[in-house]
């Protein structure tokens, strides 16, 4: 075991997916000769080349088609939007095309494509902050994953490049410069459609998504002390979902905690209180609560982001609610 980045863990699942498979192309706006607006990919047109790596115009609808062109003919194209929000001047492609040809073309194809999505609120704004994931939960034929510590960036990346159907990748801007613990082994995989129980517990079930998972263990910690042993559960996968991880969590349980940095109607929490509505009722000693951004534009001010944005302290108290 190494310890590395979550931003290390990205590149070294590129650079080894490349190095196994001159298939994977990889692409995007400043990919190639600036490395990404975020640096990942910085030095990778240098090793594989100017036909696997290369930047494009700015247009997200243009090159996600590209890229499910270039899916359905053989290869398997990584495509980098520099922010998750951009999913949606590519919705087209990504939902209708992406989404749907498999199964419009009754399974004559492969769509082995993987978008990379950089989410979240860091002072961008409503247009470049969001963690949308939840408005593609609702697409069908896309699987969507989310990351939360370098581990399984690497291990879901590299899971995602060699799946045949379409993969959103969203990896928090926050979390870029986390690090942890990563395998060495070059075949080392996360599957998608598995959660992780990130700290076992039977007073309540907190699911958190992403960026929730460190405040949540964090809250977790803090609970710990006053004798209250939550149960962190990260989903990892949001589609493929884990769904008997958090019923059988919540048989133990009785109580749950959804974080996520998503908007809080129709989002990941409303999902999963609809699962546990008509999966697991009964175990439910009381209702399901959410910590979840309001449904208003994400700021730009840093006092309002700090605001509206799941905390540590917010997912601590709502616990410390339900369990009084």
């Amino acid at each position: 075991m190494r310890t590395i980045t979550y931003a290390q863990g990205i590149k070294e699942a590129l650079v080894e997916e490349m190095r196994r498979d001159p298939t994977v192309i990889l692409y995007g706006e400043d990919v190639a000769n600036f490395g990404g607006i975020f640096r990942i990919t910085s030095g990778l047109k240098e090793e594989f080349g100017e036909e696997r790596v290369f930047d494009t115009p700015i247009s997200e609808n243009a090159f996600v088609g590209a890229g499910v062109g270039a899916a359905l003919t053989g290869l398997r194209p990584v495509v980098e939007l520099q922010f998750a929000d951009f999913l949606f001047t590519a919705g087209d492609e990504i939902v209708l095309k992406a989404g749907m040809w498999r199964y419009a073309h009754g399974g004559a194809y492969r769509v082995p494509l993987v978008v990379r999505c950089p989410s979240g609120a860091a002072g961008v704004g409503p247009e470049h902050g969001q963690c949308p994931e939840a408005f593609f939960m609702h697409a069908p034929g896309l699987k969507i994953v989310s990351p939360s510590n370098p581990a399984d960036a690497k291990g879901l990346l590299k899971a995602a490049i060699r799946d045949d159907n379409p993969v959103l990748y969203f990896e928090h801007k926050l979390l870029y410069a986390a690090k942890g613990e990563v395998p060495e082994d070059a075949d080392y995989l996360v599957p998608l459609g598995k959660a992780a129980v990130v700290r076992p517990g039977d007073a309540l079930t907190l699911v958190a998504i992403s960026a929730m998972v460190p405040k949540a263990l964090a809250a977790a910690d803090r609970l710990a002390k006053e004798g209250h042993h939550i149960e962190v559960i990260d989903p990892r996968s949001l589609c493929p979902f884990d769904r008997p991880a958090i019923v059988e969590s919540v048989k133990k349980t009785g109580k749950i905690v959804v974080a996520e940095e998503s908007y809080r109607t129709l989002g990941v929490g409303a999902e999963i209180g609809a699962l546990l509505m008509e999966e697991a009722l009964e175990y439910l000693d009381r209702p399901l609560r959410r910590v979840a951004i309001p449904d208003v534009p994400v700021p730009t001010a840093a006092v309002l982001e700090k605001f509206v944005i799941p905390s540590e302290e917010k997912i601590y108290q709502t616990c410390r609610e339900l369990l009084s």
